[in-house]
């Protein structure tokens, strides 16, 4: 029997979110265009965001994604994006060492080579920490800004209890059902003026059960004039593409000869 994973508490989830950041979205690709059916429940009242885990913060970190996944078993998502500050598209790779990713172990990869994430031990798919942190690092060069300022903004605005709502989504061709996030971590934000270009930045997560590592889609998109989603500035969007079996790596001989 396998055990539920003991929940960190705040404070751990709190370092470990300010070491990722939030990104995501499906709004207004048409492939990929989530369409809304109906609201999930939010949590209840009176639990304020510095003594309760909200709803967003669970799905997005604390979820236990990368469960009934074997050993060897790789997801791989596309990373596109699009506008002036747009890179080479890429391929994200998430390799499972342990079952289910009990050991947090899993080891991601794009075409750099391995990366190092602080996951915290957290059970959430890391694509999900690749994601914020390389849009954090991409926050705190465009603008200038402070890389741990850009981190809490982000993290507020998921410990604020956004809506999470049920949406259909196309993965490999086929419509599952997924739950959405949108976040706009900079909206309000009394330093807004200081990086005008990003304030409606807006992030959606998309997480959908029947996906493995349950992550179908993660996208940012910055606003064209007065708040104009239809025509982005800048978007950058990582989608599930497969899941690869890889071969287990034969153990290397020792060279020592029989002896007989």
């Amino acid at each position: 029997m396998t055990l539920a994973r003991p929940v960190p508490p705040r404070a751990a989830l709190a370092a470990a979110a300010c070491a990722a950041a939030l990104a995501a979205a499906v709004a207004s690709h048409p492939a990929h265009a989530a369409q809304p059916t109906q609201a999930v429940a939010s949590p209840p009242a009176g639990a304020s965001a510095s003594d309760a885990i909200t709803a967003a913060e669970q799905l997005v970190f604390m979820s236990d994604q990368m469960r009934g996944l074997n050993p060897q078993s790789q997801l791989e998502y596309s990373l596109v994006g699009t506008g002036e500050e747009k890179r080479e598209p890429d391929t994200v790779r998430v390799l499972v060492l342990s079952p289910g990713n009990e050991k947090t172990d899993a080891q991601v990869s794009d075409h750099h080579g391995a990366v190092n994430l602080p996951n915290s031990g957290l059970p959430c798919n890391p694509a999900v920490i690749y994601f914020l942190e390389r849009d954090i690092a991409d926050m705190e060069q465009l603008t200038g800004g402070k890389r741990r300022y850009f981190q809490q903004r982000v993290r507020l605005a998921l410990a604020a209890g956004p809506q999470i709502t049920n949406v259909t989504t196309k993965v490999g061709g086929k419509e599952v059902a997924a739950r959405q996030i949108v976040v706009q971590p900079y909206v309000n934000d009394p330093n807004a003026g200081r990086f005008p270009r990003y304030t409606g930045k807006r992030y959606t997560f998309v997480f959908a059960d029947d996906v493995p590592g349950h992550v179908a889609m993660i996208r940012t998109e910055v606003p064209g004039a007065n708040g104009d989603f239809a025509h982005p500035l800048q978007t950058e969007t990582l989608t599930y593409q497969s899941l690869v079996r890889k071969p287990a790596t034969a153990p290397k001989s020792s060279g020592a000869k029989p002896q007989g």
